[in-house]
């Protein structure tokens, strides 16, 4: 199902026209939603510490977790103590609840395991990101909060908006769900203060963001170790666009016999992985890694990324943020 709708969106496949009628009835009832915040009869909640959202105007993966990472790292390193909220995307979450480093994938969501394992940064996730915000700043001592996803849930407040896109695909034939991946028109990229175009070729004011490999880890662990690329590798992927994964490894020299495709956050069991892995290892992505940890076999690897994006970048993020960090505390100060 997932390379039809890819065939639909991406390569123009005609089935396309007969979903037209389905995006013509999402653009009315997103259009009559924006306007129900637009005119106030639904409220925005603004929060008291500043808010940035990372998300997409497209469905499928962009690059938005690679990009939190590199978030929270920077405005570590800046003296900020930044906390992520996060839908939980797949999973079934009573409320909200915080996550911790050990937190199972099929418990709390793939991409808040895979970010808190990396960066241990406070995390709380559930469907309502407004009351996963309110436990974040109540339990923890956070003073920015990033949003993963939820460029939508117009009902959060947010100071700072990023928008990515798939350099490669980008937004494909422009239609909107299920027609097309768009869940916004383009329209709406002007609204956003930056768009970061994951991979390139990059176009009007959007910013590079490159991915860049580090050492194997081997899944049972979590550790980099030596990985001998003499080894023949079965290559899976459970994200939104498989094949870039693919590609990157092929670019680096792995020995591929096989590829694997799987939905988007879908859920692993180990005889499924198992049987992949019998004469071959077993190289995954590191969101697909966090959901194999329990039983892994000694033989999967993931391949873990770090997102670069150039200084510019950083200057204007920071300089847009300490503005508004200064007229929040004002506002909390009474001044």
């Amino acid at each position: 199902m997932q390379q039809l709708i890819h065939r639909i969106w991406y390569q123009g496949h005609p089935a396309k026209w007969l979903l037209l009628p389905l995006s013509g009835l999402f653009w009315i009832i997103s259009h009559a939603r924006r306007a129900l915040f637009r005119w106030g009869l639904k409220q925005t909640q603004t929060l008291p510490v500043p808010v940035i959202v990372v998300g997409n105007i497209s469905a499928g993966g962009s690059g938005k977790t690679p990009t939190v990472i590199y978030l929270i790292e920077l405005l570590r390193q800046q003296g900020y103590k930044p906390g992520v909220i996060s839908r939980g995307y797949g999973v079934n979450i009573d409320g909200v609840v915080a996550v911790n480093h050990n937190a199972k994938a099929r418990e709390v969501g793939d991409e808040p395991a895979m970010i808190v394992a990396r960066t241990h940064v406070p995390t709380v996730v559930g469907a309502n990101r407004i009351a996963a915000a309110n436990k974040l700043l109540a339990d923890f001592d956070v003073d920015v909060i990033i949003s993963d996803d939820g460029l939508q849930h117009y009902a959060l407040g947010r100071d700072i908006e990023i928008a990515l896109v798939d350099g490669e695909r980008r937004y494909g034939n422009h239609y909107l769900l299920p027609a097309g991946p768009l869940r916004e028109g383009l329209w709406r990229l002007s609204s956003v203060d930056f768009v970061i175009n994951n991979g390139g070729p990059v176009q009007d004011d959007e910013v590079l963001m490159t991915l860049a490999p580090a050492p194997l880890c081997q899944v049972a662990s979590g550790l980099a170790d030596q990985f001998n690329q003499e080894q023949s590798v079965v290559a899976m992927a459970g994200i939104g666009n498989p094949q870039r994964f693919f590609k990157s490894i092929s670019q680096l020299g792995y020995k591929i016999v096989q590829t694997v495709e799987f939905a988007d956050h879908q859920a692993f069991d180990k005889t499924q992985l198992s049987a992949l892995s019998v004469q071959d290892s077993l190289l995954m992505t590191e969101k697909d890694a966090v959901k194999c940890r329990d039983f892994a076999q000694s033989n999967w690897w993931y391949l873990p990324v770090n997102a670069n994006l150039n200084p510019e970048f950083d200057h204007a993020l920071l300089s847009q943020l300490q503005q508004v960090a200064h007229t929040k505390k004002g506002l909390s100060d009474g001044i």
